[in-house]
């Protein structure tokens, strides 16, 4: 019964990291606006996430977690990460609609996310 009960235990408490998990901060430092500002910086973080060019590692940890961000609603991003988010997603939408329409294509072709966040985008002034 004792192992019963040390077993539940370790079982719950192994649970609840799982569940607490978060994407790495390593590259929350990252200067942002300085990547928006340059053409040539944000051309190679987009060829990155379309596939069409090398991946610098900070570039290979977005593409890998964002398919995840997008279904878990970035419940895993540390508070930068959903800012950073925020001002690069208002970026693209406001000033490389060509660019945010290949990365709808490739991470949300059936719209599905577009629909999921829409009101709230809509709330926070960007017009998805």
């Amino acid at each position: 019964m004792k192992l019963l009960i040390i077993l539940s235990g370790i079982l719950a408490f192994a649970a609840l990291a799982v569940a607490e998990e978060k994407y790495t901060t390593k590259y929350d430092n990252i200067d942002v606006d300085e990547i928006l500002k340059s053409d040539r910086l944000f051309n190679n973080y987009f060829k990155c996430l379309i596939e069409t060019g090398k991946c610098t590692p900070e570039g290979r940890e977005l593409k890998k977690t964002l398919p995840d961000a997008l279904k878990t609603e970035c419940s895993k991003c540390s508070e930068k990460q959903k800012q950073n988010t925020d001002k690069v997603i208002r970026y693209i939408i406001d000033n490389k609609s060509e660019e945010w329409a290949q990365l709808q294509a490739k991470y949300d072709p059936e719209g599905i996310y577009a629909s999921k966040y829409k009101k709230e985008a809509e709330k926070q002034g960007i017009k998805i």
